[in-house]
């Protein structure tokens, strides 16, 4: 499942949706393999729309984008629906839908892929449980593996963190860093500013990029109050930054 040769080069992006002001502009950076970026920002500054840019679901309006290796999303678990009745297994098994054709059912080599990500990520031995009964941090684990089915170089998590508990963080942070072993790029979208400075790189949004580079140079104080204004709560004499975190999802 390894990913080598994956890696992200965004040049002077700006997106819009129709005909409105760009949602988000100026973006410039770079990820390699094996690289975790934290993206940081307010709710509306632009994270979605970056993702949303880098799966190809959204043009460009000026600007290019190259993603090297296939892309995959792992949208928060707060997002999901909960009350269909699928298993974690048929979750992780919706990875192999895009490389299926309509006329055939999945194959057992995709099975067997669904119940190796899913070992990966520590369920295997909940593969057959109601998705939707699964704790919020079960929930975000089966995400990723379903990313995984995808074999995926690239992969774009949305605040995998939200609303998890601390032993799912955990196991959450291990499964990353084990990606990240792999050669494979992560896009972290957080609020957490302290979690940020133990990625490779952090990239600031607001609707524009405010700043892009190694969390010790850029996450100054600066930065945090131009990326997040008056959501931004400074602790420790100014030493540590918390991002007020508000219930609206509108990105």
């Amino acid at each position: 499942m390894s990913a080598p040769g994956a890696g992200i080069e965004v040049t002077g992006l700006s997106a819009s949706y129709g005909t409105g002001a760009p949602a988000l502009r100026d973006v410039t950076f770079t990820a390699a393999d094996g690289q975790a970026i934290a993206v940081l920002g307010p709710n509306g500054g632009g994270k979605t729309t970056l993702f949303r840019a880098l799966l190809g679901e959204l043009p460009a309006t000026t600007g290019s984008v190259t993603v090297r290796g296939a892309t995959a999303y792992a949208p928060q678990t707060e997002r999901s629906r909960l009350d269909f009745p699928v298993s974690a297994l048929d979750v992780a098994l919706m990875g192999a839908y895009a490389r299926t054709p309509w006329y055939r059912r999945i194959g057992a080599g995709d099975r067997a892929l669904a119940r190796d990500a899913l070992a990966r990520v520590g369920l295997a031995d909940r593969a057959g449980a109601r998705f939707g009964a699964l704790s919020g941090g079960q929930r975000q684990r089966v995400l990723i593996a379903r990313a995984l089915v995808q074999e995926a170089g690239v992969l774009l998590l949305d605040e995998p963190f939200a609303g998890v508990d601390r032993t799912s963080e955990e196991a959450i942070m291990r499964i990353l860093d084990e990606l990240r072993a792999d050669g494979r790029v992560l896009l972290i979208a957080t609020h957490d500013v302290e979690q940020a400075r133990g990625w490779d790189r952090v990239l600031c949004l607001a609707g524009a990029q405010i700043a892009f580079g190694p969390p010790a140079e850029t996450l100054t104080n600066a930065v945090l109050e131009a990326t997040y204004g008056e959501e931004i709560v400074m602790l420790d004499c100014g030493n540590r930054a918390v991002a007020i975190q508000h219930h609206s999802h509108a990105h």
